[in-house]
Parts: C-alpha cells; sequence; structure tokens
C-alpha cells in the first residue's frame, strides 16, 4: 500500500503518518525503487492501534509504552483485539444513536440527553409544578449520566413515578420550603418517603456503582435547612437499607 492508501483505510492523515514516522512510533516502511513507501497489513494494524490510543487520549509518549509492551504479539492475535475494541465502538455508537433518537422524539428545544429507558420512565410521570419533585428529576438525569442507572432500576421506578401517593410526598416536601431545620413534620415525612421505595428498588441498585466524594453534601446545599434535613434521613435510611 502506498501512503495515501493505509492513511485512508486507518482514517487517519499522510501527515500524522509522517509525523509517527517522525516520532518512532511508526516504523519507516521499505521503499520501492522510486522511493515511494509500500506499508503493509501489518503496519496497517499498527497505525490503527495508534490512532485508537490517542483517540482514548493517551499522549504519543504512552502509546509509545503501550506498543512496547505489544511487541512480537502474533498479527493474528492483535487483530482479535482490534476486532474487539471495533465492536465496543459500535455498542457505544448504537447507544448514542438511541439517545439522538429520543431527543428528536420529544421535539425541539425540549429533550434532554437521557437513557431510553430513563427517558421511558420520565414520560410516566404526571404533570406536576412541585419543585420538589422537578429536581429530584435532574437528580435521576445525574444518576443516569453516572451510569449509576440501568433499564431495570428505571423500570422499578415506574409505579413510583406515576404513584399520586408518591406525588403527594413531593408536595410536603414543598411545603417544607421556609420551614426551619427542627421542624416536627421532617421526621414522619422522611420515614413515609423511605417506606415508599420497595426493596427491589436497592437490589437493582449496583453495590459496586459510582460513588463520588461530596456528592452528598452538595446535594443538600441545594435544598432550604428543613427540606435538607429530610434529605438527608432519607439518605442515610437508604444507605442503610442497602447495606442488608
Amino acid at each position: 500500500m502506498r501512503i495515501g492508501e493505509i492513511a485512508a483505510l486507518v482514517g487517519v492523515t499522510t501527515r500524522a503518518i509522517r509525523h509517527y514516522h517522525h516520532v518512532g512510533l511508526l516504523p519507516e516502511p521499505e521503499r520501492r525503487p522510486n522511493r515511494y513507501r509500500t506499508y503493509t497489513v501489518r503496519d496497517a494494524v499498527l497505525l490503527a492501534r495508534v490512532r485508537r490510543l490517542t483517540e482514548l487520549g493517551l499522549g504519543l509518549d504512552e502509546v509509545r509504552d503501550v506498543l512496547a509492551d505489544d511487541a512480537g504479539r502474533e498479527l493474528g492475535e492483535v487483530l482479535a483485539e482490534l476486532d474487539a475494541d471495533l465492536a465496543r465502538q459500535e455498542a457505544e455508537l448504537a447507544g448514542r444513536r438511541r439517545r439522538l433518537a429520543v431527543l428528536l422524539a420529544s421535539g425541539p428545544g425540549e429533550g434532554e440527553p437521557l437513557s431510553p429507558a430513563l427517558a421511558a420512565l420520565l414520560a410516566e410521570v404526571p404533570p406536576t409544578g412541585s419543585p420538589a419533585a422537578a429536581k429530584d428529576r435532574e437528580h435521576l438525569t445525574l444518576l443516569d449520566a453516572s451510569g449509576a442507572g440501568g433499564e431495570e432500576l428505571y423500570a422499578l421506578l415506574g409505579p413510583l413515578a406515576s404513584d399520586p401517593a408518591v406525588l403527594a410526598l413531593y408536595e410536603r416536601l414543598d411545603e417544607l420550603a421556609e420551614a426551619p431545620a427542627g421542624d416536627p413534620r421532617i421526621a414522619p415525612l422522611a420515614a413515609e418517603m423511605v417506606a415508599a421505595v420497595p426493596d427491589a428498588v436497592f437490589d437493582a441498585i449496583p453495590s459496586d456503582g459510582p460513588v463520588v466524594a461530596g456528592l452528598g453534601e452538595a446535594l443538600l446545599a441545594e435544598y432550604p435547612p428543613a427540606q435538607a434535613e429530610v434529605v438527608r434521613l432519607v439518605m442515610r435510611a437508604f444507605v442503610e437499607r442497602g447495606r442488608r
């Protein structure tokens, strides 16, 4: 293959290839009598690996270290690994297209970057003017973005999302917006909120899911004192139930 052909095959520029030659990432191939470089399939595999590693965010020095660790591997093994990498990229692309489909279906200006499963869950939520319910929706989108959610969890939350009794709990939380942290309504409301969540929901939450230091404090800071105390009690009870 000529340099333009291998560049087109792998999806890089000829300028990038020449730079990889210059910094020693890609060995200089043999040249024909007319001085044109002649590239092999192994050169293409190596170039594709360089491209993949740089797209993952590795610097060229880091790429060089990775390639050094792979020295001496059989071509078939490297090809199989590249094929698996492409399969993962295809799956990621398919997931992005599913999210895009949700956005397009929701209409211009109305969509959010949600997974299809969460979008289906939120579609079951009846219209409400509750600020507390709106804030919980924001927290669900954060859960979705962090990867801690999932189809099973969202399916279990579906009945809660459409339950009028759950909306009434949000409205009672709204009533505490101007209340002090010692309001006597706090503890009973927190207990009812915890009791409303079935054990199956906790079973569906991955025990090894992502944990972000300081997230709890950041969530509590969004609420006024009495509401923050309700949320704190609910969060503590959820942690205790999740450990059982």
